[in-house]
């Protein structure tokens, strides 16, 4: 088995088009179709689904030799870039997938930096839930994902990052926003916009309100938070997000910030990647730049 029919079958499963996959090697279609029926033969199963005829759909023994074919194929181009040149730049490209309330708000003077640092290094960053970085983790799709409270799963390793504070936030007309600080039981019965039931900060929250036998009126659910923040500025309800997500609102004054009586609550931002995975060069040096930061 050649390396070069991994490369093919990754890019194929990667694309989800034959076409698309010969072009990446250089190759015709039916060279790609032979490669796949091949490592058919090889392991006496099928591995792409034959019914879809619109694009090339991989079976669950398909899906687990992309998974350890992307690994083998990393730890290759490792081995190759330490072998040629060990004193060679950091180069290549670096996949990471996040939730929007880090993405967009406290990833940025991260990425900035490590661009400064790696000019030739391609950076691309996916927005997604919870759960979808999960499994791009998992299926190896990704070098690594940054997402919000963590939970520990088997194939998943968690590397820490750093804490969120949380804030109460409303709009500058709401009656609680003269104050600096409030205390939970204030935000008893008040109508509230929360994250969806699933989605981790909303559990954190629940179970702050738990904690200090307060309810609150849910009057809306969301997946993101920037929907949330609207929704807050026009005075629908209050909402508890984090403070690095509301900076830009608050400064420029449409939104309110208060902090608790009870103390300061926060929720950990961490980084997963697939156990046993071989980061490249990059990934290596842009986690690093990630925790070292919080050192």
């Amino acid at each position: 088995m050649h390396i070069e029919t991994l490369r093919t079958f990754c890019d194929l499963i990667e694309t989800g088009s034959f076409s698309k996959a010969a072009a990446l090697n250089f190759v015709s279609q039916s060279a790609v179709s032979q490669q796949v029926r091949a490592l058919e033969r090889r392991y006496d199963q099928p591995l792409i689904e034959r019914g879809n005829r619109r694009r090339a759909v991989p079976t669950e023994a398909g899906k687990i030799f992309y998974a350890e074919c992307r690994e083998l194929l990393e730890r290759f181009s490792t081995l190759e870039e330490r072998m040629r040149d060990k004193s060679a730049a950091v180069s290549g490209a670096v996949r990471v997938a996040t939730v929007y309330s880090i993405g967009l708000h406290e990833l940025p003077p991260y990425v900035k930096r490590f661009i400064k640092a790696w000019p030739q290094v391609k950076v691309h960053i996916e927005y997604s839930r919870t759960d979808k970085v999960c499994e791009a983790c998992l299926n190896n799709t990704i070098d690594f994902g940054i997402v919000a409270l963590p939970l520990r799963r088997p194939n998943l390793a968690v590397i820490p990052f750093r804490h969120d504070k949380l804030v109460l936030v409303c709009s500058p007309e709401h009656q609680l926003a003269s104050r600096r600080r409030v205390s939970l039981k204030k935000l008893a019965g008040e109508e509230f916009i929360a994250f969806e039931r699933d989605i981790p900060t909303r559990k954190t929250i629940d179970r702050i309100f738990k904690q200090h036998g307060v309810g609150v009126n849910y009057v809306m659910e969301f997946d993101n938070i920037e929907t949330i923040k609207r929704s807050v500025e026009v005075g629908i309800g209050v909402s508890i997000l984090p403070e690095t997500a509301v900076t830009s609102e608050v400064r420029n004054r449409l939104l309110v910030a208060l902090d608790f009586t009870e103390g300061t609550f926060t929720r950990a931002i961490g980084i997963i990647h697939r156990k046993g995975k071989v980061f490249t060069a990059a990934a290596r040096e842009f986690v690093h730049l990630l925790t070292s930061a919080h050192q």
